[in-house]
């Protein structure tokens, strides 16, 4: 299978918009559709991360992430995160340090503060698992969604 082939096909899965933040001088952050469950016994939730990434070296050496799902309506805050040679934590963003100096975006849907457990290279990027220390749950909006290369929505907004 060549690369055009599996962007293709992988086009046709929606994943949830989620952007991770790590601590920092500058703190680092960087939009991600890789986020899933791992497992409940332990707690464990992955994501990765390309290895050339701007965010990556604050991710490889950081103890604690922070992983917050955005909310449909949110999708200049994704761009924003995905963005390189932005200041992504300049205004419009809200947000404040956290537990461990994680920064916290400020209105996302929900969030998680995370303990890194690993890092596995795997190809051009790196699978980091990590641990939910805490978590501050969601509201009743609908999450933002990527999907066919565009933000989507479950609901209307």
């Amino acid at each position: 299978m060549t690369e055009a082939e599996l962007l293709a096909l992988l086009r046709h899965q929606a994943s949830t918009v989620t952007v991770v933040t790590a601590p920092g001088s500058p703190p680092a952050g960087f939009t991600a559709t890789s986020f899933t469950s791992v497992s409940l016994r332990p707690p464990l939730v992955s994501f990765c991360l390309g290895r050339t990434a701007s965010s990556w070296p604050a991710v490889a050496r950081a103890d604690h992430v922070a992983v917050h799902l955005l909310a449909q309506g949110q999708q200049d805050l994704a761009r924003r995160f995905a963005t390189s040679g932005v200041d992504r934590f300049a205004p419009p963003t809200a947000w404040r340090a956290g537990p461990h100096g994680v920064p916290i975006l400020d209105g996302t849907l929900a969030w998680l503060v995370c303990r890194v457990v690993d890092r596995l290279v795997a190809g051009d990027h790196a699978v980091v698992l990590a641990q939910p220390v805490l978590a501050q749950p969601g509201g009743e909006d609908f999450p933002l969604l990527y999907h066919q290369g565009r933000y989507a929505f479950l609901g209307q907004p």
